[in-house]
């Protein structure tokens, strides 16, 4: 067959099924926590950065209960991409606690930034330390959230777990309630400042304070390893909290199922480390995201492939 007649099929076919389709792109799903902390602004940026950036690829964001549901969610590939803190993904990784049916194929990323564990309560006499919430009404997180988990492992270190009334309450639904006076207290681990902590310091009634509580962290580190830390949340971090606070820290980790393919991975770290800008502009705790913390393996479950590939272009070896 002549090279005309050749190029001549060609062209009815074309104009029997239409012109080539342009290539689909490939959906990125990023599970975050509520609107109100800050997994989903910093998922949102996340979301737009490789929508931008990585040709091929479109990326979305689920509001979700925070680390646990994430995890579960990754487990089951109903999302691609996870934010988490530390000690749940430990949890999942190794089947532990909140995932004692089994352990989940869950690997690291990157190291994002650290959570402060906020213990937020009202001025008041009665409660200037943890051990006063013995018997008093508090909000826990929500349920399926790491917030929850880390709550619990405080309130053991006190030796109160079993005397608080606890509540499992959305962030949102607990900062209503602490302003109604239907709780007494509320924990939330996040990124400082938390938007809907500050919305309770910027209406500047009630007043509200932060308590100290970092002498917890070496009995939560002895009993659940070496996953938390001596934080502290700056003076004026938050409106009207004009002295720093003492607490429990955590770090945030972004995961992946075990089975994401190496090179997706292997995108996503690198668009997050060379488009960071995007990220911090969605919120300021991106400004943690360091390769430093990379190297220290501020993670405590292992780091995906792809994620290793480009560690090592850094001259950064992991294992």
């Amino acid at each position: 067959m002549s090279y005309h007649r050749q190029l001549a099929g060609t062209v009815c076919l074309l104009a029997a099924f239409g012109a080539p389709m342009a290539q689909e792109k490939r959906p990125i799903s990023i599970g975050t926590g509520f609107a109100q902390g800050v997994y989903f602004p910093m998922g949102s940026g996340l979301a737009g950065l490789l929508s931008k950036h990585v040709p091929g690829y479109a990326a979305s964001v689920e509001a979700t209960g925070g680390s646990v549901d994430n995890l579960k969610l990754l487990s089951t590939r109903r999302i691609d991409v996870g934010f988490s803190m530390a000690d749940a993904s430990w949890d999942a990784y190794s089947g532990l606690d909140k995932f004692k049916g089994g352990k989940l194929p869950v690997r690291a990323l990157l190291v994002l930034y650290p959570n402060s564990l906020h213990i937020v309560t009202l001025e008041r006499a009665d409660l200037t330390k943890p051990a006063d919430l013995k018997g008093k009404q508090v909000a826990t997180g929500a349920a399926g959230s790491a917030t929850e988990v880390m709550a619990l492992r405080l309130l053991e270190a006190y030796g109160i777990d079993k005397d608080v009334k606890r509540q499992r309450m959305s962030l949102e639904d607990s900062v209503a309630a602490l302003k109604e006076k239907k709780i007494d207290a509320l924990f939330w681990s996040g990124g400082v400042p938390t938007a809907a902590i500050n919305a309770i310091a910027g209406s500047g009634e009630p007043k509200f304070k932060l308590l100290d509580h970092d002498e917890a962290v070496e009995d939560m580190v002895r009993k659940h390893g070496p996953l938390y830390a001596k934080h502290v949340i700056p003076a004026n971090a938050y409106a009207g909290v004009s002295r720093p606070t003492k607490v429990a820290g955590v770090w945030n980790i972004l995961v992946v199922n075990e089975s994401l393919p190496p090179q997706v991975a292997y995108d996503i770290v690198k668009a997050i480390f060379e488009h960071k800008g995007d990220m911090v502009a969605a919120h300021k705790e991106a400004e943690n995201i360091s390769l430093q913390f990379q190297k220290n393996s501020a993670s405590p479950i292992p780091f995906h492939p792809g994620a290793l590939r480009y560690f090592a272009e850094k001259g950064i070896s992991l294992k």
